[in-house]
């Protein structure tokens, strides 16, 4: 699988070079920089000394020659080679041409010089460029290289992926765990902002799970692995932002095709400059070569080439730092264009901790007899209100029993007894009617076609959703909707107590990806809309959203592959936090747009009027890229 980077080398030295117009930075990043930079200081030397003179007249051409070798023969190497492969117009074919041209002029100083200023410009550039590397190979850096494995014989250090399912591994104070998996013993806290951006520690003890990349922190712990290396918590996230940049959001392709087109029409333009003007009795030859060689130098798209990329690659890397995964630089973006966001309710806005609040039997039954046939036809659920009624039953029933699902009840057969369990409209069809109805979920329960009783559920609000929820409304969302099984008057109480614009009850798996349809219908304006699940039957319509977000620790794996954000610490307060990172990522880029073709057009305009020379220009490209990679860096931080 193609990555664009990975924990030792973030960007692929050519990283830019299929663009048109894009640097090769690789003769700084292939090359020692203490050679890069010697080499530039000996070059700048022997300027200087024609400068002030130093030179024997005899020798003057040579050591010119010499110098400009120094300061570009990786230019000319990679000029030929692209040459070769057919790529013309890149920066490195413009800074031979001008710098030739230069030389053709006589001007032997400028030539040189201008190719030392541009190497000394590169050398800078790709500084900036390898710190955006190692900040964000520092922040992926959560994939430990060795696990402590218990054995018989004693600990035996090994790589983690040799490390089996249901093996013992030992994790030292101050290190990170290597694999996902269950404490067996030791009591400690572990550091998790890695992975979830929590600052507040986790308390270990038996029985907690733990991701790999978590910090142990205060005493030795052991813990039973229940993923493999590859399957980790840690080596999922490292492969999901690996790959993130191979989607890219649409400014980064409106770019490549802008270079792609614009760099053929900046030479062809500087050839009409170059022989136009002076063969209408404009000037001469001499003066308007010059002036189109500037007009080249000056007008690569290099700093759009380079920072956009990087602004994007900076936001992925400031999410991710906060426990936040994004997919692509596509869905960074498109969180600036959302107007509507659609919540499943349970586990999402809810806890999903369903608890049995009441338990009403009707005539001679008891409330112990009334659980327990509930129980027993909830024998093979999964459901969150099949675990409530087994935990208010006090264990999971062992019995024979043959299951009839539907969606809204169970019939469950025994040998003794028909069981029927669910809503008021499931009752109907064995002749029971007039139910209680209440505002929150109830189960109603039937023996051998008799009436027998009803259980209440309820779900508890997450503490910090009204919170959430507030600031996505002064972000300016337009419309925050909720989608829920649950029945009509249940579904309202949650919308009346969270402040919710709309809400869709009574809902199959099946009918949520239709009403998400309808939504993305009716906004107008060609909003985008989110929305968030958690469970297997949520993955459907996390891929049919515009931007599917899976709150990573409780969602089935299912939903974590259809999801294009996945938030691991199941905090819906970090879809803001997500629409802030995106925000100032398409502010940074816009800055780096208009800031970096303003220059170039404004230096453009000075040099075809003669008012700029060649060094001027160098200083116009190579700084205003500086300026703009340093710009983009700013998107690590929010």
């Amino acid at each position: 699988m193609k990555t664009i980077f990975n924990k030792e080398d973030i960007m692929s030295k050519n990283h830019l070079s299929s663009c048109g117009c894009a640097h090769d930075h690789s003769h700084a990043h292939d090359e020692n920089i203490i050679l890069f930079s010697t080499r530039l200081f000996l070059a700048l030397i022997i300027v200087l000394a024609d400068v002030f003179e130093f030179l024997p007249e005899d020798l003057e051409i040579p050591l010119f020659i010499l110098a400009y070798l120094l300061a570009g023969y990786k230019v000319l190497w990679n000029a030929t080679r692209n040459i070769i492969k057919g790529r013309f117009f890149d920066e490195n074919f413009l800074m031979i041409v001008a710098s030739a041209g230069a030389f053709a002029l006589g001007d032997t100083e400028e030539a040189v010089s201008v190719m030392i200023f541009y190497g000394i410009g590169e050398l800078l550039q790709s500084m900036a460029v390898q710190r955006s590397r190692k900040n964000i190979a520092a922040l992926m850096d959560i994939r430990p290289d060795s696990a402590h494995l218990k054995t018989s014989e004693g600990l035996r250090t090994v790589h983690p992926s040799e490390v089996l399912l249901d093996d013992i591994i030992v994790v030292q104070p101050g290190e990170q765990i290597p694999l996902d998996g269950i404490v067996q013993k030791g009591n400690s806290h572990a550091d998790t902002r890695a992975i979830t951006g929590e600052s507040t520690p986790l308390e270990l003890q038996q029985g907690t799970e733990v991701m790999s990349g978590f910090i142990n922190v205060d005493e030795v712990i052991e813990i039973r692995t229940t993923k493999p290396f590859h399957e980790s918590t840690a080596s999922k996230i490292l492969e999901l932002v690996e790959n993130a940049q191979e989607k890219k959001a649409p400014s980064e392709q409106f770019i490549t095709k802008f270079a792609r087109y614009y760099t053929p029409f900046i030479v062809f333009t500087a050839l009409a400059v170059a022989t136009i003007p002076p063969a209408v009795g404009m000037g001469s030859f001499d003066v308007w070569i010059y002036r189109a060689l500037t007009f080249l130098i000056v007008a690569c798209p290099c700093a759009l080439v380079i920072s956009i990329p990087i602004s994007f690659f900076g936001g992925i890397g400031a999410a991710a730092r906060y426990g936040i995964l994004v997919k692509g630089g596509n869905y960074l973006e498109s969180l600036n264009k959302v107007s509507t966001i659609v919540f499943d309710k349970t586990g999402i806005l809810t806890y999903g901790k369903y608890e049995v609040t009441q338990i009403v039997p009707i005539g001679n039954v008891t409330p112990a007899e009334l659980i327990h046939y509930a129980a027993v036809a909830e024998t093979h659920s999964t459901h969150h209100i099949a675990r409530a009624i087994f935990l208010a039953n006090g264990h999971k029933p062992a019995v024979n029993v043959n299951i009839t699902e539907s969606a809204h009840g169970i019939i469950a057969h025994t040998a003794k007894d028909k069981i029927a369990v669910g809503s008021a409209e499931f009752m109907q069809q064995f002749g029971i009617s007039n139910l209680p109805s209440f505002n929150q979920t109830t189960v109603f329960v039937a023996v051998n076609d008799q009436y027998i009783g009803y259980i209440l559920i309820s779900d508890t609000i997450k503490s910090n959703a009204h919170r959430a929820l507030e600031e996505l409304k002064s972000m300016g969302m337009r419309c925050i909707v909720m989608l829920t099984d649950n029945k009509k008057e249940t579904a309202q109480n949650f919308v009346t107590d969270l402040g919710l614009d709309s809400y869709r009850s009574g809902l199959l798996p099946q009918d949520k990806v239709a009403e998400l349809e309808k939504l993305m219908q009716e906004d107008k304006n060609g909003g985008k809309v989110i929305f968030v699940g958690d469970g297997i039957n949520d993955a459907p319509v996390i891929s049919r959203a515009d931007v599917g977000i899976a709150m990573g620790g409780i969602a089935s794996d299912a939903a974590i592959a259809a999801a294009n954000i996945v938030i691991m610490n199941d905090d819906i307060s970090k879809i803001s936090m997500a629409l802030r990172i995106a925000n100032k990522t398409r502010r940074i880029v816009m800055q780096n747009i208009v800031f970096a073709l303003g220059v170039k057009v404004a230096v453009m305009i000075l040099a075809f009027f003669g008012y700029t020379s060649m060094w001027f220009a160098i200083f116009a490209d190579v700084g205003v890229a500086l300026i703009a990679v340093l710009n983009a860096l700013r998107a690590m931080k929010i």
